[in-house]
């Protein structure tokens, strides 16, 4: 489990985050979400180590949690000049891990600079050097931004599998249902903490609050500016 007590992260004296409490537990696909500016990526990056708190402290396992603990996929992905697929897979140690076979799924031509590739497949080949990463924690920032259909599914797939591996398992993403469809538990980023967290079963009345909301929000303004025929 990881455990996030009165985490507070600051930007240029400016607060994102404040006392934000949040239990993550193991073998469980944890969806973080919030309107654009809430802090999600902030919060990732604290739990990575790339930001560090103000204060407050992140456990896992009763253990201060470090990056040898952590697969960060960040929203945008970033490779090295002129370096291939596969050069880039080979830069993550794990010799159980068969890169052929797992680019059956993905389909990359690793043999490739990165630069030749598509926005979808920059997405695939860094999702596939998580994976190889092979860490207890992974911690992936908009995974599916980019992807078709089937490997959106692919992944969803994947993810499923490994939460029963011992693995914990976050993940953002902007689209709600790409987490309602797979997440075991949603944990809303709202005014700097974690204002509510919903099980499985209340994710189509939490969806729909949450639809309501931002509809209701902005209708006077709308109304406004799209006036009813005359």
């Amino acid at each position: 489990m990881i455990l996030i007590s009165e985490l507070t992260v600051s930007y240029n004296k400016e607060t994102v985050i404040e006392n934000l409490n949040l239990s993550i537990k193991t073998n469980r696909i944890h969806g973080i979400v919030g309107l654009n500016g809430a802090g999600k990526t902030t919060l990732l990056n604290s739990i990575f180590g790339i930001k560090k708190p103000d204060k407050g402290e992140i456990l896992f396992n009763n253990k201060k949690l470090t990056k040898k603990d952590t697969a960060y996929l960040p929203a945008e992905n970033y490779f090295y000049p002129n370096i291939t697929g596969r050069e880039y897979l080979n830069l993550f140690k794990n010799k159980n891990f068969d890169t052929e076979k797992w680019n059956s799924l993905f389909l990359l031509p690793l043999d490739k600079i990165t630069e030749t590739y598509s926005t979808g497949m920059k997405k695939k080949l860094a999702v596939t050097g998580i994976l190889k990463k092979d860490k207890p924690v992974m911690i992936l920032d908009e995974p599916f931004n980019g992807l078709d259909t089937e490997t959106s599914r692919i992944i969803r797939s994947i993810l499923m599998k490994y939460k029963n591996t011992g693995k914990t398992i976050i993940v953002t993403s902007h689209i709600i249902e790409t987490l309602t469809n797979m997440c075991d538990y949603i944990h809303l980023l709202e005014d700097k903490k974690i204002k509510l967290t919903v099980e499985k079963a209340n994710f189509k009345t939490f969806e729909d609050k949450l639809f309501n909301f931002i509809e209701n929000k902005n209708k006077t303004l709308i109304d406004e500016l799209i006036p009813k025929k005359r």
